[in-house]
């Protein structure tokens, strides 16, 4: 029977000799991606573009579906090997689109980057009623990969890699009110729950997944400067969290902490093509290696949370998720 990582028993770092520093070409240093198909959300802006652009220059075609086209074409249009298609990923209907014209294409996806996400939003709800961070970080993860799952296991060697953050720790996934409809809302506690949904979400599909050559996992790409993911983010919730001070200024021990975009994709891209991976499948890494579990005297710095590798907990939120998203996600 091969291993699972239920309960963290694959979290331990194997020595891949990158590191916090290390950047996405030097983890795609002299692999070739010739002849792969690789699907990239949130590929336009930040790490997402990054890593469509390492991936595109390593020799893949990289499909970047995007909910502004004109945006995505201004930042990727010179980009050889890329192509653009229209997607909203809070918007059920336009995943199905998407998913519906790629399938029919008869393409294999080697490679499926759920990279795109929100943070520091306040309370907002899809046409579903979902709350936003939800439908955006996790349940349009859950939705894409279920559409294109016949096309990954068409592949014979796929990989589906969900961009999570060590906000995480933020909160467990919260089975009882997952929607805020009986608690305030709390945009970190959302945020938190989303990424811990992402990390069992990838937990439980490894599992079910690598009887078909498809691998699954998550990953903290790091805390990145220079991206978009805090255009909402108030001066106050940046204090709250300890990023500055009274006066509004960064502490120097949190900009010391700061990764580049660049390094900020390395985690991404060696996910997606590392041989390392090729055996293991399920884990939570960081720094482009597996990530350690999260002890008491590292939490808020590394790591991942045993909550959000626990076998029962990975079960239960994928019978919700068929639930909240109406699609069964069946793999024979």
């Amino acid at each position: 029977m091969r291993p699972n990582n239920y309960q963290g028993a694959l979290q331990q770092q194997i020595g891949s000799g990158f590191n916090a520093a290390s950047t996405a070409s030097d983890v795609i240093r002299g692999i070739d991606l010739k002849g792969k198909i690789i699907i990239v959300t949130g590929g336009n802006a930040g790490i997402g573009l990054e890593t469509a652009k390492t991936l595109a220059n390593a020799g893949a075609t990289v499909i970047v579906p995007a909910r502004d086209i004109e945006k995505a074409k201004i930042n990727l249009g010179s980009i050889e090997n890329v192509e653009l298609e229209p997607m909203d990923i809070m918007n059920p209907a336009s995943i199905d689109a998407f998913a519906e014209k790629f399938l029919s294409s008869g393409r294999p996806l080697h490679l499926l980057i759920n990279n795109a996400g929100i943070m520091w939003v306040p309370l907002r709800r899809d046409n579903r009623g979902i709350e936003s961070q939800l439908a955006t970080n996790y349940l349009g993860q859950f939705h894409l990969t279920a559409k294109l799952f016949p096309a990954l296991k068409k592949a014979n060697g796929a990989r589906v890699v969900n961009v999570s953050s060590l906000g995480h720790q933020m909160a467990p996934f919260n089975f009882e009110d997952p929607n805020f409809l009986h608690r305030d809302y709390e945009t970190l506690q959302a945020y938190g729950q989303s990424k811990t949904a992402s990390n069992l979400f990838s937990l439980e599909l490894d599992n079910r997944a690598k009887a078909f050559n498809v691998r699954a996992y998550s990953l903290h790409p790091g805390s990145i400067a220079g991206t978009e993911l805090a255009r909402e983010a108030s001066l106050e919730l940046f204090q709250k969290m300890g990023f500055l001070d009274s006066q509004g200024n960064m502490l120097p021990e949190v900009a010391a902490r700061l990764k580049t975009i660049p390094q900020g994709a390395a985690t991404t891209v060696w996910c997606a093509t590392n041989a390392a991976l090729d055996n293991i499948g399920g884990v939570y890494c960081e720094d482009a290696d597996i990530a350690p579990l999260a002890s008491e005297q590292s939490i808020g710095t590394s790591g991942v949370e045993p909550y959000s590798l626990d076998k029962p907990n990975a079960k239960a939120l994928w019978d919700l998720s068929e639930k909240m998203t109406g699609i069964k996600f069946q793999i024979p």
